[in-house]
């Protein structure tokens, strides 16, 4: 008489294996992508599914003994083969719960099962032995299906591949660790989404072989506090890269890479000065060789002999503007500026009387003036004959649109201390550019036929930018254009943009406010005018075009 073995599985265990088998069966790689990464373009989509596709679905049950367990799982129409061992996901369990990992006996068994779309892939079932005294793992893992997961394997993997993909990944998804099994010679990277449904939260990439650097970016990009610290030391690096121009460090570079010789042209300390350039290789500024340590080409920007040089930014943002950010959460808690409660003063009023701290403000503006360089090529200037840059600062851009249309004659409006400093910039066009002092919310110069207002309204809230506007509206003469320069706001949340920030910034240190292009076309129809055109600039700038309404 052959004796019984009692049931390894609890009832709940087999229920969730059917459910398991039956998201296989409802699934195929489309479907997986579609619901996990909802939010990947579906070109992007369709280059992940040709890369990885789905293989199977993992879950973890908790059989109180292993002897009879293949049988039973065969009686519920699941067919496995040997039992593999398993390290990471054992790895993981012993780290959640602090049990040490050697008194965890877990395995992975694979049944086969057809997805939707007649393609062979598998249920891969995770198995950890539960004596009692373990009876709370499983009821924990149960309840939230920590190690569940749809995985998509990569078959010809290699660190370029793999790293492309887990990029892709985790720029939709946080990555959720990951590891190397030795006794099946694969790698797994994680990635998990708690607003998913249930079912489709974490998504495994799957891969033959051991890819050390890959994974350990991995595991460190799993880290929360990894991820919060770098952000805090945010201001570190502001004054790390504020340092390094105040010592010149970046012309310096331009001519040695041997840190004595950097320590001896900076006057500091040779072991303090390489430990900055450590930090500073770390933040993209240099770069270490063998002869020492060179530029990167991000660095090359803080060197004060360059086109485009943004030294002076730098010491802007590590200087006056640092100081203010530390009163950030009462600009918050109020909507008034933190500026003029550091300094005593709102920002133009304080540099109006700090020419020192004024030519500083203008250069670092300067720094920015990246943006025009598409101006000229993205709008078509050919038909006018005057352009009026309102509040145009230092000159820059005007000089660019003289520069690019040598028909054209130039209007400079703005204060008197501004102009001060346009007037060099533009002494190559004296003989066809004016410059005008005035208050741009009194009038402008009537005779333009474009009107330029570049990095001006987002200084302003929207009562006084409506002014700005109908003051322009009543000057224009008929059929002219007015172009504005502003960053963008992205209309949806999530989305990368320089913008983003620095609306922090404008409320911090200015009182105004970078805004999405709906909220500038609603700003416009206000004051008489019609958006007829946007056009993307350098660093993440765009050049609104508009004219006066029923004019176009």
């Amino acid at each position: 008489m052959t004796a019984t073995i009692a049931p390894a599985l609890a009832p709940e265990d087999l229920d969730r294996l059917t459910t398991a088998r039956d998201l296989v069966r409802s699934n195929d790689t489309a479907s997986v992508l579609a619901a996990a990464l909802p939010s990947l373009p579906a070109a992007e989509r369709a280059a992940l599914a040709a890369h990885a596709p789905f293989a199977h679905f993992a879950l973890l049950i908790f059989p109180s003994t292993l002897e009879g367990l293949a049988e039973e799982l065969s009686r519920h129409g699941l067919e496995t083969g040997l039992m593999s061992t398993s390290v990471v996901v054992r790895g993981r369990l012993a780290r959640r719960y602090g049990v040490p990992a050697e008194d965890l006996t877990a395995g992975i068994l694979r049944a086969p099962v057809t997805d939707r779309a007649g393609r062979p892939c598998a249920l891969e079932i995770f198995v950890l032995l539960t004596p009692p005294e373990l009876a709370h793992i499983a009821a924990d893992e149960r309840e939230h299906g920590r190690e569940d997961h749809f995985a998509l394997a990569v078959p010809r993997a290699d660190p370029i591949v793999l790293n492309g993909l887990r990029g892709a990944v985790a720029g939709r998804l946080r990555p959720d660790g990951g590891g190397y099994n030795n006794h099946e010679n694969a790698t797994v990277l994680y990635f998990r989404d708690a607003h998913a449904a249930p079912a489709y939260r974490r998504l495994e990439l799957l891969c033959a072989g051991e890819f050390p650097t890959v994974l350990a970016a991995h595991q460190r990009a799993s880290e929360p506090g990894t991820e919060l610290l770098g952000l805090l030391t945010g201001a570190w690096a502001t004054q790390a890269v504020a340092t390094a121009v105040k010592l010149r460090l970046p012309d310096h570079l331009a001519t040695t890479a041997d840190l004595g010789a950097l320590a001896a042209a900076t006057g500091t300390d040779r072991e303090s000065l390489g430990r900055l350039l450590r930090y500073l290789d770390t933040l993209g500024v240099v770069r270490a060789t063998a002869a020492g340590h060179v530029l990167t080409e991000v660095g090359a920007l803080l060197r004060s002999d360059v086109e485009g040089a943004m030294g002076a930014l730098a010491l802007m943002y590590g200087g006056p503007f640092y100081r203010s950010f530390s009163a950030l959460t009462e600009a918050v808690r109020t909507g008034e500026e933190s500026f003029a409660k550091v300094f005593g003063a709102h920002h133009f009023a304080h540099l109006a009387a700090n020419p020192e701290l004024a030519d500083l403000f203008h250069r670092s503006m300067a720094a920015s003036n990246a943006m025009f360089a598409e101006l000229t090529r993205v709008t078509d200037l050919s038909g006018a004959r005057v352009v009026v840059d309102v509040a145009g600062g230092n000159g820059a851009l005007l000089s660019r649109v003289l520069d690019a249309h040598p028909a054209v004659t130039g209007v400079l409006m703005d204060r008197p201390e501004a102009l001060a400093v346009a007037g060099p910039a533009l002494a190559k066009h004296a003989a066809r550019c004016t410059l005008v002092p005035g208050d741009f919310t009194d009038a402008v110069p009537g005779d333009g036929d474009v009107y330029l207002l570049s990095r001006v309204l987002h200084d302003w809230d929207d009562a006084r930018c409506h002014t700005i506007l109908t003051t322009c509206a009543s000057g224009m003469p008929g059929g002219a254009e007015l172009l504005i320069i502003e960053r963008l706001l992205p209309e949806e949340s999530g989305t990368a943009s320089l913008a983003v920030p620095w609306d922090i910034h404008m409320l911090c240190n200015v009182g105004g406010r970078e805004r999405t292009e709906s909220h500038y076309r609603a700003l416009l129809a206000g004051a008489g005018f019609e958006l007829t055109d946007v056009r993307p600039l350098a660093l993440d700038a765009f050049v609104l075009r508009a004219v006066r309404t029923g004019q176009r």
